[in-house]
């Protein structure tokens, strides 16, 4: 394409255009359609950014967004001029890549994108499958921006596997593994061995690793990895724990930790669930990594980068009359962590789930985790991807495996607009089973308790743009 372009629509539909495995049936794709060759090509054709950042790379089952979500927090709070690349998005895709908190705007984004399109048009002309994907553009695109911004540092959260993502060119501080379980079977292997195998494809030799891993056979393919490439391994229970773990009257939660050369007390935990104390645990034993290398960050930025952090759909409450509650559980693991955060709120309330689900995920195993926490269940199906379960093997898998008898929904909204009336102030709506869902109903959720709340003279946050 050589005519350059206009507007956001036309970049952003530009972009969607490519081949985007975010939206292809897994059946359609293996391992042999991700090739690192293309994108090594495409940043060398743009000077090689990813060469002259440092990183902190995080790949993970579970958890690996909100430690990248920390990290960049505490990084920021410490004067560092902090780029953070996570996937997918929620509403906007310049959520994707932000500097200290703040997305480009939507001239920035056309104007990035418009510099990358001689390369493209390059890149489309070479035999091979050279033609760069959209998520390979997504990751270039926040190459660019970091570098245009001049960051200090950046944290890239993998967005499939690890082994060949095309996050994995780069050149790490430190390289993170948070939890791993079964997810994108598919693609990864249908084995925690095997998909610890793909996890482990980010680590560097000679690059210390913080893993959060506790599988036992994940563990001990990190270990086998670590030691091949002679990559110091930081593991949590051995290497770094949580002493303590208090919630005050408020629900405030706090944590005391050991770390490889620290003792930490009263570090906040702001996003909910017993889950994100391990997350912070993780977040703490890299700080140490990063201190062993002179980069200067206070425990005091410690503590506020962590009291400020923002991650949106992860038990994100965005009302309390009722309760509404969105996460974008979408595998076995992360729903019962859900589940775990729900069981310590005091009140039991009625739950109302609304549910949709992705086709190449264990939708079975996320609903046995769910279902028996719930009094009513809201089957539904997104609209904007094909990946989407129908309602009809939705409602004879609840059936199946529960004594739900499920309401059924013909879109999102519809499904929200049933859950309220259903609902009484005192009962919880949740909203989880998938990003997709999540992505469709946030924006409307969220503008309504803003409404609701807008007497009070109080607003829900989410990322900021710079626009903002």
């Amino acid at each position: 394409m050589s005519e350059r372009l206009k507007t956001y629509e036309q970049a952003i539909d530009f972009l969607f255009g490519r081949i985007n495995y975010e939206r292809i049936n897994t059946e359609a794709y293996s391992t042999s359609d991700f090739k690192l060759d293309r994108m090594r090509r495409l940043l060398e054709l743009m000077g090689n950014p990813h060469e002259r950042i440092p990183v902190i790379h995080v790949a993970g089952t579970k958890g690996k967004g909100s430690t990248c979500s920390m990290l960049a927090s505490i990084l920021s709070q410490s004067g560092y001029r902090c780029g953070l690349y996570i996937s997918p998005h929620i509403t906007e895709f310049e959520e994707r890549f932000t500097i200290d908190g703040i997305q480009p705007t939507k001239p920035e984004f056309v104007r990035l994108l418009n510099g990358l399109l001689p390369i493209i048009a390059e890149m489309d002309n070479l035999p091979g499958r050279m033609q760069p994907t959209y998520f390979e553009l997504a990751t270039a695109l926040a190459w660019q921006y970091f570098i245009e911004q001049n960051v200090d540092i950046a944290v890239l959260e993998v967005g499939l596997g690890g082994r060949l993502d095309s996050t994995n060119l780069c050149r790490p501080l430190v390289t993170v593994i948070t939890n791993i379980s079964r997810d994108h079977t598919h693609v990864l292997g249908s084995t925690v061995h095997q998909i610890a195998y793909e996890k482990a494809g980010i680590i560097k030799a000679e690059i210390p690793v913080v893993s959060g891993v506790t599988h036992v056979d994940a563990l001990s393919l990190i270990e086998k990895t670590c030691s091949e490439r002679n990559a110091r391994l930081n593991q949590t229970a051995r290497d770094f724990q949580i002493l303590n773990r208090r919630t005050d009257d408020d629900g405030n939660v706090e944590i005391d930790a050991k770390t490889s050369a620290s003792f930490w007390t009263r570090i906040p935990v702001v996003l909910r669930g017993l889950h994100q104390a391990s997350n912070s645990l993780l977040a703490l034993a890299v700080i140490d990594e990063l201190r062993q290398q002179a980069w200067k960050i206070t425990d005091d930025a410690v503590r506020d980068g962590l009291r400020r952090v923002i991650w949106p759909a992860r038990v994100e409450v965005v009302s309390t009359e009722p309760m509404v509650i969105i996460d974008a559980a979408h595998n076995w693991e992360s729903a019962r962590a859900l589940v775990a955060t729900l069981s310590e709120d005091p009140v039991r309330r009625r739950r109302i789930l609304i549910f949709a689900g992705t086709k190449d995920k264990d939708v079975a195993g996320i609903l046995r985790q769910l279902l028996a926490n719930f009094d009513t269940v809201i089957l539904t199906r997104y609209l904007n991807n094909p990946r989407g379960v129908s309602l009809e093997d939705l409602g004879s898998l609840v059936e199946s495996i529960s004594s739900h008898h499920p309401h059924f929904a013909v879109s999102p909204i519809s499904a929200w607009t049933l859950a309220k009336r259903l609902a009484s102030r005192e009962d919880t709506i949740v909203v989880t089973g998938s990003f997709f869902l999540v992505a469709e109903l946030r924006e409307t959720m969220i503008s309504e308790a803003n409404h609701a709340s807008a007497a009070a003279g109080s607003r829900v946050v989410g990322i900021r743009s710079s626009t903002s």
